[in-house]
């Protein structure tokens, strides 16, 4: 079920990207693994997935060891006291939310190891109870960042509201990409270049808007079981 559910997923952002004008290989899948077994990992591997994220960190570990072959991402809320195995075991952080994760990653990551790719989480419309920098604050922490020798800058990514249609999500995927740009104009940021934003219910309407990197889960593994971080 798995490779049957990455290649209707693929070929959905085949045909995405030519309605929009966008190069299908600008468009990167990243398949969220969070809270499913090493064996879910395998199969999506054995069908050519190699990008996967992960929001939990005790789950993930175990996964990262069995398949160092793969490129792991962290996508969730970043706790300070997880900062040295985030910054060890990963490849890239998709939700850096302040100075001080931005410190704490920076020197942690092991000197043998390449910079960490990261992308800022942006909380464009001030939920309370998402992570998140406000849009007024994405200067102050990109100029810290800039002396972060560990860390590369990637780009941003944000989550709209689960309440939000598509018109709003196309809205709130717009304001994400003008912030991004107007980020890669101010800055001499040469990686800087990446969206994340998108799921498995509007990858469409975030192809349309831009994005480059879409995190894809229960289109590729089926419904997810809640899981709270230990």
């Amino acid at each position: 079920m798995i490779p049957e559910n990455l290649s209707a997923i693929r070929a959905q952002i085949h045909q995405a990207c030519l309605r929009t004008d966008r190069a299908p290989a600008s468009v990167h899948l990243l398949a969220v693994s969070k809270t499913k077994p090493a064996s879910a990992v395998a199969d999506a591997m054995n069908a050519g997935q190699r990008d996967f994220g992960e929001n939990y960190l005790q789950d993930a570990l175990p996964k990262i060891a069995q398949y160092p072959e793969a490129t792991w991402h962290f996508i969730g809320q970043i706790q300070s006291n997880k900062t040295k195995d985030i910054a060890t075991h990963f490849d890239v952080v998709h939700s850096l939310a302040s100075e001080k994760i931005a410190r704490r990653l920076n020197d942690a990551r092991p000197s043998d190891r390449p910079p960490l790719k990261a992308f800022i989480q942006v909380n464009l419309v001030n939920e309370s109870a998402k992570n998140g920098v406000a849009p007024k604050a994405l200067p102050s922490l990109v100029t810290m960042m800039k002396d972060c020798q560990n860390l590369q800058l990637l780009g941003l990514m944000a989550m709209p509201p689960a309440t939000f249609d598509l018109a709003e999500r196309h809205t709130f995927f717009s304001e994400l990409a003008g912030l991004g740009a107007q980020i890669k104009d101010d800055f001499d940021l040469p990686h800087f270049q990446e969206l994340s934003m998108g799921m498995s219910d509007d990858l469409e309407t975030a192809i349309a808007c831009g994005a480059t990197w879409l995190r894809v889960g229960t289109a590729i593994f089926g419904a997810r079981q809640s899981q709270q971080e230990t």
